[in-house]
């Protein structure tokens, strides 16, 4: 018996392979083994698909950084260090899921996309608390806490298109890194 679950991972896949607007319903159904019309006992829609999908991937990955965030034993420097860790082993971890989450976003229909944001905004207003946090307490020094959260997740998120698990750094040492140089900056000793 083929579950909803089956069908998501497997255009996910297709999704992340093909990209969304060249995958058909067919090929999901051919994915699982399934006629088309029975892929729509499932699902109503690639739609749908496409927003379980994004949805999956928000709570996912908010569910990797929310208990760093609520840490209270943590100064804000050592949360946004363990929270670009959880974040970047999570894009490669669940490699399918994510990529259609930051590739393909933009195709859903408007009114698809207005339930969309809202979860996307909840999980940025995360790291903008930690920033904020650091900020506050003379940890960072930060003019805008929206720019400096968007520039830290777009360069976080592009390893989906160059990060190569047979390459020469592993996850954990790249973020590690990744935290080094957003959090010190370029400067010198």
């Amino acid at each position: 018996m083929m579950t909803k679950e089956e069908i998501l991972d497997a255009a996910a896949e297709i999704f992340r392979i093909k990209g969304y607007h060249a995958t058909s319903m067919s090929d999901i159904a051919g994915a699982v083994n399934l006629q088309k019309a029975s892929l729509y006992h499932h699902v109503s829609s690639k739609q749908e698909i496409l927003l379980e999908l994004l949805d999956q991937a928000l709570e996912l990955l908010t569910g990797q950084v929310i208990d760093i965030v609520q840490d209270e034993n943590l100064p804000a420097n050592k949360k946004l260090r363990r929270m670009i860790h959880a974040y970047l082993k999570a894009l490669t971890d669940h490699f399918d899921l994510t990529t259609v989450l930051l590739m393909e976003h933009r195709s859903l229909k408007p009114e698809l996309h207005a339930r969309h944001v809202p979860n996307r905004d909840r999980f940025e207003s995360l790291w903008r608390e930690v920033v904020d946090e650091g900020t506050n307490t003379g940890i960072f020094s930060c003019e805008n806490t929206g720019l400096a959260v968007r520039n830290l997740l777009g360069a976080m998120n592009w390893a989906i298109t160059w990060y190569n698990p047979k390459g020469g750094l592993v996850i954990e040492e790249i973020s590690d890194q990744t935290a080094t140089l957003f959090l010190n900056g370029l400067r010198g000793k």
